[in-house]
């Protein structure tokens, strides 16, 4: 069936009637099989500060008078003056076989009750590799019932139905849709959008799970559902391109960053000098970061990475080798995929950029970090902090050991147990999410890691280093 879906948007100041009374009718937008029924429509003029509602439905385009019940939801644009500003992130969703259980993904229904300004989702947004069952073995006992699954979900992803169908499950999650349905969520991508570890060295041929070998082609099928499941603007100077800067008023730039699209091979990271093949960012994102970063006029700079920089991250986890985040686990000189952020950190000293703070998840525990070039092997940069949270609706794992490169220090960390063991289910409590908070008065930052039960676990207000 092809269907169109006219999109109502109604513009309140600050409260919620309801009705849509004198609501802007937007021009229908016409969508079909080949896109799986998705559209996206770019929203421009708005004015800055103000609640956006909508009202959305579906018709079909052989009966117009054929139409879906109402999609509702809301969205807060940008201020162009310093006011408060609140938002939450975290990563890693439905993997490592549990899903969907009678609680929902419980974590985005405590995001939704922070009413954030927006949800950073930092990677691992879908696990196309991750295989569900029905039911699932609980360590002490009893059963995790996986209480939805799709066609899609009972094997790895191949072939571009099978990556929509990936999203289109995460999508039944009533919390899911709940959070969605009161504020944007901004996505990036990591390894599990197209499957484990995945660059130009994955090697497919002895993994019969597969029938395409091709790591390529299943990266551009995951690629195309990635961008046709997300509001991710489309850019025509490189179509599917993930990493892009969002502009949240005086106070707030976001830069995301895509680890994934333009690294060179997994291998040891020990190269003496920086080429494609030891490169995360490559070159031209790299050149785009320094340049965004310079010209920001705003107080904070968050660097949204999908990996972490100075926690180890192994290629092959069983047998600790191989490099799949930056650091190679020598505690040494940069080399590598280090040399890469080494530059990006000294050109950010030199450059006077002030305020930039890192979050990411990808590990799958939280933890907070604090960079100091005194601890350091490489030092020349400023001191930064780095916090890590995840996952949303995951197994829990860590800890990860660090790399001494940057001089991380540890402020925080809440991960399991060696008697708690590893792959813990959402039901144990360890699924984590970061809320920030910016202060439009003192423009002083806190950021607070916190449980799936909203317990505060760790709190830190950073100050802002004012500009000479």
């Amino acid at each position: 069936m092809d269907a169109h879906r006219p999109p109502v948007a109604r513009h309140v100041r600050g409260v919620v009637d309801g009705n849509f009374a004198n609501a802007t009718r937007l021009a229908p937008l016409d969508t079909s099989p080949a896109s799986d029924y998705t559209v996206k429509r770019l929203l421009t003029d708005l004015a800055s500060d103000q609640d956006i509602f909508y009202r959305m439905t579906a018709a079909d385009l052989a009966d117009i008078n054929a139409v879906s019940e109402p999609i509702t939801g809301r969205f807060r644009t940008a201020p162009a003056s310093k006011r408060d500003i609140r938002f939450a992130w975290s990563g890693d969703t439905a993997g490592q076989g549990w899903g969907i259980d009678e609680t929902g993904m419980k974590t985005y229904a405590t995001i939704g009750k922070h009413t954030p300004d927006f949800f950073l989702h930092s990677g691992d947004t879908i696990y196309a590799d991750g295989a569900m069952k029905d039911e699932v073995d609980l360590p002490g006992g009893g059963k995790w019932k996986n209480v939805v699954l799709i066609d899609g979900k009972r094997k790895v992803a191949e072939t571009l139905e099978e990556y929509r169908d990936q999203w289109k499950y995460n999508m039944m999650d009533r919390n899911v849709l709940g959070l969605s349905a009161i504020c944007p969520t901004f996505y990036q991508w990591d390894d599990h959008e197209v499957l484990n570890n995945w660059s130009d060295s994955k090697d497919l041929s002895a993994d019969n799970r597969y029938t395409e070998k091709s790591i390529h082609v299943l990266a551009a099928r995951a690629a195309r559902a990635f961008h046709e499941m997300t509001t991710i603007r489309y850019e025509p100077s490189e179509p599917g391109r993930v990493y892009r800067k969002i502009a949240y008023g005086p106070l707030l730039d976001v830069f995301f960053l895509d680890m994934r699209s333009y690294r060179g091979p997994n291998g040891p990271d020990m190269q003496d000098e920086m080429t494609p093949q030891s490169r995360m960012l490559g070159e031209q994102q790299t050149k785009w970061l320094k340049r965004e970063l310079a010209n920001s006029k705003a107080t904070w700079k968050i660097i949204a990475a999908d990996m972490p920089l100075g926690l180890v991250v192994w290629d092959d986890g069983t047998n600790k080798v191989g490099a799949e985040a930056f650091s190679n686990g020598d505690n040494g000189l940069p080399k590598g995929r280090e040399l890469e952020i080494a530059d990006l950190l000294r050109f950010i000293k030199n450059a006077g950029i002030t305020n930039t703070v890192w979050l990411t998840a990808d590990v799958h525990y939280t933890a907070a970090h604090y960079y100091n070039p005194d601890k350091a092997q490489f030092q020349e940069f400023n001191p930064f902090w780095e916090f890590v949270s995840g996952p949303i609706h995951a197994g829990t794992f860590g800890p990860n050991d660090f790399d001494m490169t940057f001089g991380p220090e540890l402020k925080f960390i809440k991960a399991p147990t060696a008697e708690q063991g590893q792959n813990l289910p959402p039901s144990a409590g360890l699924q984590f999410f970061g809320l920030v908070d910016i202060s439009g008065a003192s423009e002083q930052m806190t950021v607070r890691l916190m449980d799936r039960d909203d317990n505060e676990l760790y709190k830190v207000t950073l100050d802002p280093v004012r500009s000479a």
